[in-house]
């Protein structure tokens, strides 16, 4: 191969892509989108916060009334002697949004709790008042033990000690290790791989294909070989690609920091913003906010972040990145000059894309168990290994395995771009007939 032609190709590729208007819209589109996504949830928590609802009490046990207390949300009346089912039909008359009806206490020192509102009640306020209700009784069953001083008690015996976690080296030196640093990095470079691979590889067959269907690429066969062609599109593409990718982290940054700068640290310090986007409940979320409070535990998370492997991790993305890119991006280029149109292709890019699927469901579960049999082999094997073994890396890997995973992963590499060089050479000139794999197969072996 000419290395000459082959960088005339890369240049061609990479001057047409970036002007290209698509390529623009979606530079500056889509960190819009992103940041919209980080935003938007915000505004509509600001936009949906609750009206004050007035609720009625008619407490028959005498327990729930005075646990209760006024929130910005809901002010509460007691109500006394009141009927509570004469009451639930004239609320709006009586000024009230709802009333609650808890019963007399029973002999299992329980009490039945009923709400009647006007307008349905938000799932934030029925959380909070079955947890006052629940929390009231059992403060009432403690003190019929006849317990002085019960509150007292309770609040010396509860405990709140968080476990801390080292992990210790031969020579005895002991290195924080937050497992929930490590699941966080371990799924962010697991997707970040995926999202690389699946998008790169998918955008050279598209290209092969756009070529091949207009009969471009008759012209470009005469004056080069069809495996510098290849080779040429797929380091252009990726190098497209990359920058693209490199606008849209600044832009994206640029864009949702100045959002921060001008909706102030009330846009994205909202605590019901994080709930609705997580999905936490109430109890949780507090939990969460008392432990990110807590100095010592953003001490313990940093320092585990300063003990992970970081040139490792880094060398090891580079090296995954490239050669699983190029691993993927010859076998899809191989199926786009097999077909005519990307509705052709679905059917012979399945096996292709299938351990790309496999590889990343491994590694969303691969911080579970990081050295597991399923982790272990899903990152040696090279068709699934750019993704597993980023994810197994920040948990620490023995370097026999990287070495070995990497070593496999090259020699697989060279086979595939030998054999998609040969499918290449054969498929791109094929015209007017649907290729399978057994057309394939027969190009492969073709001298």
């Amino acid at each position: 191969m000419n290395t000459r032609r082959i960088g005339i190709i890369i240049g061609r590729e990479y001057s047409t892509r970036v002007k290209k208007k698509s390529f623009l819209v979606t530079t500056f589109l889509v960190p819009i989108l992103f940041a919209a996504l980080c935003i938007v949830p915000s505004l509509i928590m600001v936009g949906m916060k609750e009206e004050t609802r007035k609720i009625a009490v008619v407490d028959q046990s005498g327990i729930i009334m005075p646990a209760l207390g006024d929130t910005e949300t809901m002010l509460f009346t007691d109500c006394g002697g009141e009927i509570a089912d004469s009451m639930k039909l004239h609320l709006e008359a009586l000024g009230y949004d709802a009333v609650l009806s808890v019963s007399p206490l029973d002999s299992a020192k329980s009490v039945n709790a009923v709400i009647y509102s006007v307008k349905p009640l938000g799932m934030d306020m029925t959380e909070v008042l079955n947890s006052t209700i629940n929390d009231a009784v059992e403060k009432y069953r403690l003190s019929a033990y006849g317990l002085e001083n019960i509150d007292e008690i309770l609040s010396e015996v509860e405990a709140d000690i968080p476990l801390r976690a080292y992990t210790v080296s031969e020579d005895g030196k002991e290195e924080a290790a937050e497992s929930t640093v490590y699941m966080i990095v371990s799924f962010a470079l697991g997707m970040i791989i995926y999202m690389f691979v699946v998008m790169f590889s998918a955008m050279v067959m598209s290209s092969v294909i756009e070529e091949k269907s207009s009969r471009v690429v008759e012209v470009l066969i005469s004056s080069v070989k069809a495996t510098e062609l290849m080779f040429g599109k797929i380091i252009g593409i990726a190098l497209v690609a990359l920058t693209q990718f490199l606008l849209w982290l600044v832009l994206t940054a640029a864009l949702v920091g100045l959002a921060g700068a001008i909706g102030g640290p009330a846009l994205f310090g909202n605590v019901e913003t994080v709930q609705m986007m997580s999905g936490m409940g109430t109890d949780q979320m507090t939990e969460m906010s008392e432990t990110i409070s807590n100095p010592t535990e953003i001490q313990a998370m940093l320092a585990t972040v300063s003990n992970m492997p970081i040139g490792q991790i880094i060398i090891s993305f580079v090296l995954f990145f490239i050669f699983g890119y190029i691993l993927y991006a010859t076998l899809f280029a191989a199926v786009g000059s097999a077909v005519e149109s990307e509705g052709d292709a679905n059917q012979l890019q399945m096996p292709i894309t299938n351990p790309l699927l496999i590889a990343f469901l491994i590694a969303i579960y691969a911080f579970k168990s990081p050295d597991g049999p399923l982790a272990f082999w899903g990152s040696i094997i090279p068709f699934t290994s750019p993704i597993v073994m980023l994810a197994r890396i920040p948990f620490g890997v023995p370097m026999w395995q990287l070495v070995l995973s990497i070593v496999l992963l090259v020699l697989t590499c060279a086979a595939c771009a030998w054999a998609s060089a040969k499918i290449y050479k054969a498929g791109i000139l094929m015209f007017g007939k649907k290729s399978t794999w057994k057309d394939l197969w027969k190009w492969l072996r073709q001298k």
